[in-house]
């Protein structure tokens, strides 16, 4: 069964930016997504951004949009999600997550700490 470890989280200033790391462990489906979720203090979990491990099918949040950008690199089984123009409330715990669906996916991983100081 795949299993997911993300990396690339940490502290930034408005304005700036990260890059979230996926990396997949075991075996994975090109037709099946990959995408980012988040969860921020007191709130719900909410759907990011995903693409399938074909490098098709991106989808974007409107929060994210024009903001953020997602893409895949079979060869290491990594997604990645670039965030440019953070602003404090990109702050959360964002999650890599995968499956057939994103609605709701089928594995999780353990998650990683984005925070943007204003």
């Amino acid at each position: 069964q795949v299993q997911l470890v993300e990396s690339g989280g940490g502290l930034v200033q408005a304005g700036g930016s990260l890059r979230l790391s996926c990396a997949a462990s075991g075996r994975t489906s090109s037709a099946d997504y990959t995408g980012w979720f988040r969860q921020a203090p007191g709130k719900e979990r909410e759907f990011v951004a995903a693409i399938m491990w074909s490098g098709t099918g991106k989808s974007y949040a409107d929060s994210v949009k024009g903001r953020f950008t997602i893409t895949s690199d079979n060869a290491k089984n990594t997604v990645y999600l670039q965030m440019n123009s953070l602003k404090p409330e990109d702050t959360a715990v964002y999650y890599c997550a995968t499956g057939p669906t994103m609605n709701p996916p089928k594995r999780w991983g353990q998650g990683t700490q984005v925070t943007v100081s204003s």
